[in-house]
This record gives C-alpha cells, sequence and structure tokens, in this order.
C-alpha cells in the first residue's frame, strides 16, 4: 500500500518568496491599479532617466520578440534601479545595465532582427546614441 500524497488546494496566489512592490488582482472581471514609484534620481543623472523612462514606454510598440523586449526591459529597469539608488550610482553596475541594454537593441539597430515594427531599426539606432552620449 503506498502513502497518501499530501495535496494543497489554494484559492488565490501563493508565494514562496519575499514579494516586495507587487500588485496582484485574481478572480475579476476588470481591473484597474497604479503604482507609483517616486525614487529621486541622482543629480546629473536625470536625463538619462529620461530617456530610459522614453525607452520603456516605446518597448511594446517596438515589435521585437517577447524575450527580446523582456530583456531590454529587464536592462532598462537596472539601469533605473542604479541612478535611484540613495548615495551616487554605482558606476560598474551602471556601465554594466547599460551594455546589457544596448546589446539588446543593437540586433533591432542593425537591421539583424526581422519582423519588427516599421521605424524600430532608426528608434533602437536613436536610443543607443542618446544612451551613448548620455554616459
Amino acid at each position: 500500500m503506498s502513502d497518501p500524497q499530501n495535496v494543497n488546494n489554494y484559492d488565490g496566489p501563493v508565494f514562496n518568496a519575499a514579494v516586495s512592490g507587487a500588485q496582484f488582482a485574481w478572480n475579476n472581471g476588470t481591473v484597474t491599479q497604479n503604482q507609483q514609484n517616486n525614487s529621486a534620481v541622482a543629480p546629473g543623472f536625470e536625463a538619462l532617466a529620461e530617456l530610459v523612462g522614453a525607452l520603456l514606454r516605446q518597448l511594446p510598440q517596438a515589435g521585437l520578440a517577447d524575450h527580446d523586449r523582456e530583456d531590454a526591459a529587464a536592462a532598462a529597469e537596472e539601469v533605473l534601479a542604479t541612478i535611484t539608488q540613495p548615495g551616487q550610482p554605482e558606476q560598474g553596475r551602471l556601465r554594466r545595465a547599460l551594455a546589457m541594454l544596448k546589446g539588446a537593441l543593437a540586433p533591432v539597430a542593425t537591421g539583424v532582427v526581422t519582423g519588427t515594427a516599421v521605424g524600430a531599426q532608426e528608434w533602437a539606432r536613436t536610443a543607443i546614441e542618446g544612451l551613448t552620449a548620455l554616459v
């Protein structure tokens, strides 16, 4: 005779690790949620924060494959996290995040990625040039 298995049925999300700054809704027909993160940008990095914020807003329309868009968004979020941390941004961390962001956009800028939206190549090229000029 085998041992009975424990079966847990949960009526909602279950978190097995720390969760911070997240918003969840379930079992709803429609949901509207808003969240503001009003972290101060380190002095001298305001233009970079503005450029990266604009890039994040435009990213869904660039026509990138899901994994490429996710990589670019994660790198952009890392840039923002670095320049909004208390004190001066950690330069090595910022350089790495910017390199990842430029690397995620490079295949679009060079035309290697096909199937992207019209104008995405020029948009990505302009974004990379802007990121390079600001740092």
